[in-house]
């Protein structure tokens, strides 16, 4: 877990923005069948800092009007399916998430730290997810469960002094880099940009660039797992 003091940590809390039920069970009639990640909306400039716009062929739709109830600037959205009895992999995240439940029953998110249980209801309410803690979703029920998980954009943080760093996995598993990666370095980085210490993070062929505050550069380099290793 991220050793990063002054980070308030809820992992799910509902929020303000909302969208009638009606709505929610034509989304569930309209659900892709042959995707389980489906984005319905593309990127303006930086994948992660810039907001993203609905794509063509989802403006008009239901998918359309339920994006919009979350009025604020946001990134990727996508319709994500679990099937019955399964579950991710482990992880933490960079991003905070936005959640809509449009279906399942016995669903939840699970903080492997904490071990806590974390149902989405179907609600109308979007929930904010913070995504530092390392965790799960898992269908315990019978049927698909499906969320509208909508990135927040991270924020730039830089006042002048920041300085670029450079990242990379030295394992030759690409697989196990990115779980590593999400495991170790995700809670880092999640904590690095709410406190305003970090900025232009992108994704490189072999790990990550990105400008830190000077002071948090020995902090992101005492947390580096096995493999990884900052270009000096």
């Amino acid at each position: 877990m991220c050793a990063f003091n002054g980070v308030k940590y809820i992992m799910l809390a509902k929020t303000n923005f909302s969208v009638d039920i009606e709505s929610i069970q034509i989304a569930k009639n309209n659900l892709p069948s042959d995707e389980f990640r489906l984005a319905i909306n593309e990127p303006t400039g930086d994948f992660f800092y810039d907001p993203w716009t609905i794509k063509e062929e989802y403006k008009n739709t239901i998918w359309y009007h339920i994006l919009k109830s979350l009025t604020v600037p946001h990134g990727e959205a996508r319709i994500i399916l679990l099937d019955e009895g399964k579950c991710y992999q482990s992880h933490a995240d960079i991003d905070d998430r936005y959640h809509l439940n449009i279906s399942g029953t016995d669903s939840y998110i699970i903080d492997l730290e904490k071990n806590e249980l974390h149902d989405l209801v179907k609600d109308g309410h979007w929930y904010l997810m913070q995504a530092r803690n390392k965790h799960t979703a898992a269908n315990f029920g019978r049927g698909v469960r499906a969320q509208l998980v909508v990135r927040m954009l991270l924020k730039d943080g830089d006042d002048g002094t920041f300085i670029p760093v450079s990242v990379r996995s030295t394992l030759d598993d690409k697989e196990e880099s990115r779980y590593r990666f999400d495991a170790v370095l995700s809670p880092v980085l999640n904590a690095l940009d709410k406190l305003r210490m970090m900025s232009k993070f992108t994704v490189t062929n072999n790990g990550f660039s990105l400008k830190l505050k000077p002071d948090a550069i020995d902090s992101l380099r005492g947390k580096l797992p096995e493999g990884f290793a900052i270009d000096d």
